[in-house]
């Protein structure tokens, strides 16, 4: 349960950060404490329930671009949890650049994370 909590904060945590380094991605004017944690929540269970889905059904596209459509699949969750949210991502680039930006602040979060155990 601790694990949980933890990467749900992680989560918010990063998407806080990528709203702050990055004009594309950002929280609607007056956003609350709950609103971080209502978007970090649903980040979490797209990633854990629809993207697995998504790179399932886009492997061959997948396989031929070597890897690189997983950038469009993570913007396509992005910009469906912005969507959801009072997260506001500003069109497709503006998914892409804050999904790489996403991906790189989250991986030095728990690098960071995982140092303190």
């Amino acid at each position: 349960m601790r694990a949980l909590l933890l990467r749900w904060l992680l989560n918010t945590l990063a998407l806080w950060l990528v709203s702050e380094l990055y004009s594309g991605v950002s929280f609607a004017e007056g956003s609350t404490l709950l609103d971080y944690l209502v978007a970090g929540l649903l980040l979490g269970l797209a990633n854990a329930l629809i993207r697995p889905l998504l790179l399932l059904l886009t492997l061959p596209l997948n396989l031929l671009t070597l890897g690189l459509f997983t950038l469009v699949v993570n913007a396509f969750v992005l910009w469906l949890v912005a969507w959801a949210t009072a997260l506001d991502v500003q069109g497709f680039w503006g998914a892409l650049v804050g999904a790489i930006l996403l991906s790189i602040i989250s991986f030095a979060l728990n690098l960071l994370i995982k140092e303190d155990r």
